[in-house]
């Protein structure tokens, strides 16, 4: 269990709000964080991360990772960038995180990079890069994995390939995982669970069926 109760000051796009955010996340989970530009969606990764402090606590298992630094919390981050080594090939990208180099193939054969292994990933197109950030991710086998935007900079052939890679990895490994996402689409497909932020408040959370729910009533009272 993932128990997040924060608050945090911070300049939206309507001004100054607080993202407040008491929530809990079951064990295994995969929950997408929907919301505008500006609602606090990558802040509350951030603030997960530990890379931006905040008012209040993040338990995880009953433990508290309020003064825990970064390198201490058991997460990884899958940025939008993909932030890969670009001097090391795509094996020696993962085994970098950890010399596991089994657990590499496994990873490298259910993401379908194994005829990759040895490429420089310079070489790589932006949708073999984020699939080897998600393998990368992976090594670590985080309690913990956060991703902003992961599908964002992809056109639609790549997006839908790496949305099937996603599930993959989280069927394999059961990681909890928290997405950042305006892809209405592919949050519907991965999600067990849906937040909607705005203005740094939980307005929507439930399966993705109840929000959808919700959604279509909001349309239909228009």
């Amino acid at each position: 269990m993932v128990e997040i109760a924060i608050k945090k000051p911070l300049q939206g796009s309507q001004g100054t709000m607080v993202l407040d955010v008491d929530v809990r996340i079951e064990e295994g989970s995969f929950t997408v964080i929907m919301g505008e530009s500006g609602s606090g969606k990558t802040t509350l990764l951030r603030v997960l991360a530990g890379l931006e402090k905040a008012e209040g606590d993040i338990c995880v298992e009953g433990k508290s990772w309020k003064s825990l630094p970064p390198q201490k919390r058991e997460i990884d981050f899958v940025f939008q960038d993909y932030a890969l080594f670009d001097n090391m090939s795509v094996e020696k990208n993962l085994l970098f995180v950890h010399e596991d180099k089994a657990l590499a193939e496994k990873l490298l054969a259910l993401t379908e990079l194994t005829g990759l292994a040895t490429r420089n990933v310079k070489s790589l197109s932006g949708g073999q890069k984020q699939r080897v950030s998600l393998c990368r991710a992976m090594m670590k086998k985080p309690k913990l994995l956060l991703m902003d935007e992961p599908l964002s900079a992809l056109d639609e052939k790549m997006r839908i390939k790496l949305q099937d890679e996603i599930s993959k990895l989280h069927t394999a490994f059961g990681t909890t995982t928290l997405m950042v996402s305006h892809d209405a689409e592919a949050s519907y497909a991965l999600a067990d669970r849906i937040l909607v932020l705005e203005q740094g408040q939980i307005i929507k959370d439930g399966s993705k069926d109840e929000v959808l729910k919700q959604e279509q009533k909001m349309v239909y009272s228009l």
